[in-house]
């Protein structure tokens, strides 16, 4: 078969193109590659309905797992999936719990109150008057802010939290006194939700930022919202509290471990009866803890993820199960993670992407936890 003129010269030009390549050769891929590792990996997590967001206080990690005082929590992390390398941001409580929220702890390094601000003589606010102090009301985005402009539900559950959307620092208190319990078994610094002034200012606040007693309407009736924060009070989150009418068990470590233990278990067994837990749906309960009590444990760092250093210090090795309705069961996940970590994967398995402060920290090791979200 003949080939005509034009077709020769188009044949002429493409060898031409095929010997350049070919000249450029090692250049050329080089380039190539480096512009595809560039381009940063995409999330690859199921969609959610419902995540809830158990938050105890104060334990390494190995003071839980395998604890006999805590066969609960250690059943429900061999059962199901267990973080084994998940740390958190700092220390004290307030930061993190700001952190898992928000992304960052926007310089809060201490307890106060949300009111608090620089040279505030208030006692709630003890360390105002040190250097570089913040104002603990924070105009930022937060989850709240995102769950609500997707059109998703979001509740804080606070044990003893004295009326719904109270922004008080402690209840009961010697101001407001309640015979027969201690004081502050409620404390904001364990709400990040009310640290923002979104959460402040929103005129549904008492819809939102609830107690307990709503809690198990919620689960009863089949209304719990797509993500809930579930905080108890400082006796069952293995805090503990002293002073007058504080209970044997709400003092010294081994008891408030196993108070601690026995309250997370009923309560986990009342979601798994929730519409939510036995639907079609994605369900995922997660089990965390704010900070370790034991820095350096078995020589495990303070951080991870762009924390764990001496800019920042991080908040130790703390305990973190994830129980999926149809996901994985006895999983053991080594990946290293923080509460950013959760943060990000909460965000991306309800199809949020423009993920807040620090989660967005890919580069420093901030990854979905993608093992346990997994779905069958």
């Amino acid at each position: 078969m003949r080939t005509s003129s034009s077709a020769s010269a188009r044949i002429f030009e493409m060898k031409r193109a095929a010997m350049r390549c070919v000249a450029l050769g090692g250049a050329f891929a080089a380039l190539w590659m480096a512009s595809a590792v560039a381009k940063p990996a995409v999330d690859t997590i199921p969609r959610y309905d419902h995540i809830f967001v158990i938050v105890e206080e104060n334990r390494t990690a190995n003071e839980i797992i395998g604890n006999p005082a805590a066969p609960n929590i250690s059943r429900l992390a061999v059962t199901y999936g267990n973080a084994t390398n998940f740390y958190a941001e700092s220390h004290p409580s307030e930061p993190n719990y700001v952190a898992m929220v928000g992304g960052d702890t926007f310089g809060i390094h201490d307890d106060d109150a949300v009111y608090c601000k620089p040279h505030n003589p208030s006692a709630d606010c003890k360390d105002s008057d040190e250097e570089g102090y913040v104002d603990h009301t924070i105009a930022a985005p937060n989850l709240a802010q995102q769950l609500d402009a997707h059109g998703l539900s979001w509740k804080g559950y606070f044990e003893n939290l004295p009326e719904p959307g109270s922004l008080v620092y402690h209840y009961p208190s010697p101001k407001t006194p309640v015979p027969g319990l201690p004081n502050a078994l409620y404390a904001s610094k364990h709400n990040g939700f009310v640290t923002f002034k979104s959460v402040q200012d929103d005129p549904k606040r008492a819809e939102k930022i609830v107690g307990f007693d709503a809690l198990e309407r919620d689960i009863a009736s089949g209304t719990l919202p797509n993500y809930a924060l579930i905080v108890p009070n400082q006796c069952d989150d293995m805090h503990g509290v002293g002073g007058p009418n504080s209970p044997a068990d709400c003092r010294g470590k081994p008891a408030l471990v196993a108070r601690g233990d026995k309250f997370v278990g009923d309560l986990v067994a009342k979601l798994m009866t929730s519409k939510a837990w036995t639907g079609e749906g994605n369900t995922a309960i997660v089990i965390t803890f704010d900070e370790d009590d034991d820095h350096n444990a078995n020589d495990h760092p303070d951080g991870c993820c762009g924390f764990g250093d001496a800019n920042n210090p991080g908040g130790g090795w703390i305990p973190t199960i994830v129980m999926t309705n149809h996901g994985p069961r006895h999983a053991v996940d080594p990946t290293p993670y923080n509460h950013y970590s959760l943060l990000r994967t909460t965000e991306a398995a309800f199809g949020i992407t423009d993920y807040l402060g620090h989660a967005a920290d890919r580069d420093k090791g901030v990854v979905v936890m993608a093992p346990l979200f997994a779905v069958k």
